[in-house]
């Protein structure tokens, strides 16, 4: 190899090292590599091929001299062409001329007219000895002795494009660590400022909580499924609470309480004349949730005639206003909630097969109060809390309608048990509830018309749980659960239950639980040794 040679490509490497070390985007910085290498050593037709352990097949990831559709077209199964060979064995291969190479597919087909004798270089791109993908150039062929160089130093160059990736790899993990644990900082801020949160702890809630951690930081569309009543519409707040659209609308839209002859002007907005009645012109409630989040209540409900409209703004983000041709563009995340099955609907033909999979990209189940009657107390002492707040009352409830209560199906699930709540403190004037009065009201609610549910019977808890206590009692079991999963530790317990530490310390107090967290520690200490 002669002394020019090494030097330019010295140079090459150091040109490339530069990019790399300054790189803040994967395919910009590759697509830079391989112009180096277009410019300074005549490849043309470069290209960097990966791995996708979606697909299990290597598909063109970066290219240069290839136009985004012949890019398109080099996907490669494992057993295909010499891109699968590379990959295969990880090692380099050589074609001094592709015209007769039988296992040169090029389906990029960008060389099917050339009048010059073309070779092709293909190295592997090996982390850690294992293939990640592979890098092929092309160049006019000049001789078998410069091949042997391209390949040495091609393989210099997959090195460094290598580590890079392995790099790169590394920044989007630690990435999306990062806003998993923004995500979850923004939760506990929104407890302590009584923002919107998920009360209850049951293992079915718990689930919920953590797949709403995880999507809230996405652009996924989110379909929340459950009875009416279960909290939907607070989960469709927290995801928009959790999301970088946060300081944009959170726009909510009930598909069942609004007419069909006037919700696609509602969802879609209307021009000055459109029909009658029409004085003004009027934006659709997509174009006031623009860079933020619609909540679609009741999806289920949407008309046919307007579910091949839905569709076409969750493909192609645009539609029109009634009575206008003008394309309109927006910027919106979807999120929907229905009670129905819409499965059941969709093979009744009353829902679009197309719209359902477009909305159903990440379903969440939000289960019934009935399913996790566990979380009963917390849901109590939630809304005493705030009726405590609203009406400067509070609610002391006796064993028996405490057992009532707790032995109740919630067919209106959260919404009904939270009215009943403000029921009860607006007619008992800081009075303790008796049971007469909680069998009253619940006895009304199981004879309502449609209802067929039973009026609650004596409720017997299991007696390791002792749940047949005033709210008082119940609130020291919450505080002493928290504490127990909290490893004793009062400042996490009581950010758990968003109080403030002086908050915290004073129930350890009140409800004389030193003692007791004095021997979990030891405890604890012991189980981890």
């Amino acid at each position: 190899m002669s002394t020019s040679t090494c030097s330019t490509e010295l140079r090459v490497l150091l040109a490339i090292s530069k990019v790399i070390d300054q790189a803040l985007d994967l395919e910009s910085a590759l697509e830079s590599i391989l112009k180096i290498l277009s410019d300074t050593m005549s490849m043309r037709r470069a290209t960097v091929t990966l791995y996708d352990p979606l697909s299990g097949r290597l598909a063109i990831s970066t290219s240069y001299g290839l136009s985004d559709l012949e890019k398109q077209r080099g996907v490669y199964r494992m057993d295909e062409g010499i891109t699968g060979i590379i990959f295969r064995t990880a090692r380099p291969y050589v074609v001094p001329d592709i015209s007769l190479e039988p296992l040169f597919l090029d389906k990029t087909g960008t060389r099917r007219i050339s009048h010059e004798r073309i070779s092709f270089v293909g190295v592997p791109i090996l982390l850690h000895g294992s293939p990640i993908g592979v890098m092929n150039v092309d160049r006019v062929f000049t001789g078998q002795e410069q091949l042997d160089a391209d390949t040495e130093f091609l393989t210099v160059v997959a090195t460094l494009i290598s580590q890079f990736l392995s790099l790169n790899e590394k920044v989007k993990k630690r990435e999306a660590a990062l806003k998993q644990e923004n995500t979850s900082l923004k939760y506990q801020i929104a407890r302590e400022n009584h923002g919107p949160y998920i009360v209850g702890k049951s293992q079915a809630m718990l689930e919920v909580e953590q797949y709403v951690a995880k999507v809230a930081i996405t652009k996924a569309t989110v379909l929340l499924l459950g009875e009416s009543g279960t909290g939907k519409t607070l989960i469709g707040r927290i995801i928009h609470e959790l999301s970088d659209r946060k300081t944009h609308p959170f726009i909510k839209v009930n598909c069942a309480a609004i007419p069909e002859n006037l919700l696609e002007a509602e969802l879609f907005g209307y021009e000055r004349g459109a029909f009658t009645g029409a004085n003004s012109t009027k934006p659709g409630r997509f174009e006031d949730a623009h860079l933020g989040t619609i909540f679609l209540d009741e999806i289920g409900e949407l008309p046919l005639t307007l579910q091949s409209k839905l569709l076409r703004v969750l493909q192609e983000r645009e539609f029109e206003r009634i009575g206008s041709n003008k394309t309109r563009k927006v910027d919106v995340r979807i999120i929907s909630a229905t009670n129905r099955e819409l499965e059941l609907l969709v093979g009744q033909g009353l829902f679009r097969e197309d719209l359902y999979y477009r909305l159903n990209v990440f379903p969440v189940h939000v289960p019934a109060v009935r399913e996790r009657k566990e979380d009963i107390p917390r849901l109590l002492n939630h809304f005493q809390k705030e009726m405590e707040r609203e009406y400067g009352r509070g609610l002391t409830l006796t064993t028996g309608a405490l057992d009532l209560l707790l032995a109740y199906d919630w067919p209106g699930n959260v919404r009904e048990l939270e009215n009943l709540v403000e029921r009860l403190v607006i007619l008992t004037d800081d009075k303790p509830v008796e049971s007469e009065l909680v069998r009253s009201f619940l006895t009304h609610e199981t004879h309502r018309p449609g209802s067929a549910r039973q009026a609650p019977q004596p409720f017997t808890p299991p007696e390791q749980e002792n749940l047949c206590q005033p709210l008082k009692e119940t609130e020291r079991r919450e505080v002493l659960a928290a504490l127990k999963r909290n490893a004793w530790i009062q400042y996490k317990a009581a950010r758990e239950l968003n109080l403030t530490p002086r908050q915290m310390g004073y129930r350890v107090r009140k409800f004389n639980l030193e003692e007791l967290i004095a021997k979990g520690r030891v405890e604890h200490r012991r189980q981890q040794s």
